[in-house]
């Protein structure tokens, strides 16, 4: 019986149904990306034995309602939508695909940092209307500050395009070797707190904690600059929505570029409202290149674990690397320990 490979989302990019086709894999998908329902139903019908992750959450209960469930891999990085302690504990292995879609994520971030900047889908809308008003177009990105939350593939991208505008680029990120900013350019900043003061434009490139608070709260977002400009394209849950909406309408923040939310899709709300901010459906990372890296890597993923598991032995190091919960090495029996080792 082929396994069966079920994908969170209604399609996947070619390079990714061709490597799960060449390994016989039986491939499932739900009708759209809200489809919890649907993907309810596959995982309690279906002998479903690995999951391409979009964007759709992941629970323990999920995981128990389909127990031949063995991989998990991640089409991108961020895993907040896996519940990453229920896969541990009942021994699904789960990947992720990092740096396959950055320069996408990178370039979409300052794009709609300069469309946020400039009020572009303010004056588009106006023009629509058939108005011509020309007066409060934005400011320039040269001689102000951008502060990075976190400093990986896609904040590095993000920093040398904004040095190259003429922006004073900051960054936070605890786990990185400072050499490699010093390298980059950017200066970094030991306490968040005080890189939310320095920056005229803050950008998030960190990924969230599952139920932790957000970081950019109404207490941060009071620190930054009066004007400032606030771009997410990392994920939802780290921006607390209501406090930046009071933020946007009290005119501390002057402009919000959002790609990610809490909640997907977005709920009308003062968010959707606002005139000054600039909301796309989560397509930072969506470009033809990206989606066809991050689906051949995702497939390859459950493809080598499964084989692994099959077989009873290691998977290759480049992909056991791509491992996130690598605790399962010590806490299930050796085959499983094997397959991921």
């Amino acid at each position: 019986m082929p396994p069966i490979v079920l994908v969170t989302a209604p399609s996947l990019a070619p390079a990714g149904r061709a490597v799960l086709d060449s390994a016989g894999c039986d491939i499932r998908y739900v009708s759209g990306f809200s489809d919890v329902d649907g993907l309810h139903r596959l995982l309690r019908e279906e002998r479903v034995e690995g999951i391409i992750s979009r964007t759709m959450h992941l629970t323990a209960d999920m995981m128990d309602s389909c127990p031949s469930l063995s991989v998990i891999s991640k089409h991108g990085t961020g895993t907040s939508n896996i519940d990453m302690d229920a896969a541990t504990q009942r021994g699904i292995a789960v990947f992720s695909t990092p740096g396959a879609n950055a320069r996408a994520v990178a370039e979409f971030t300052i794009g709609t940092m300069i469309a946020a900047m400039r009020h572009v889908a303010r004056f588009d809308r106006s023009v629509r209307n058939g108005e011509w008003v020309r007066s409060g177009d934005g400011a320039e990105l040269s001689g102000r500050t951008l502060g990075l939350v976190g400093f990986g593939r896609i904040a590095r991208q993000v920093a040398a395009v904004a040095r190259a505008l003429g922006m004073r680029v900051i960054a936070h990120d605890p786990m990185i070797d400072p050499t490699i900013a010093t390298l980059e350019g950017v200066s970094l900043v030991r306490e968040l707190d005080a890189l939310v003061r320095q920056s005229d434009v803050l950008s998030l490139h960190c990924p969230a904690v599952r139920g932790a608070p957000p970081i950019l709260d109404a207490r941060r977002l009071a620190l930054l600059p009066v004007g400032a400009v606030v771009v997410n394209t990392a994920r939802g849950e780290l921006v607390d929505e209501a406090a930046l909406a009071a933020a946007l309408e009290a005119g501390r923040v002057s402009a919000a570029a959002l790609d990610t939310f809490a909640q997907e899709p977005l709920a009308d709300g003062p968010l959707r409202r606002n005139p000054n901010t600039v909301l796309t459906p989560h397509i930072g990372g969506s470009t033809p290149e990206a989606l066809a890296g991050m689906a051949e890597q995702a497939a390859r993923n459950v493809v080598a674990c499964l084989n692994a598991r099959k077989a009873d032995r290691p998977l290759a190091d480049e992909i056991a690397a791509l491992c996130l919960n690598r605790s399962l090495l010590e806490a299930q029996p050796a085959h499983l320990r094997g397959a991921i080792a």
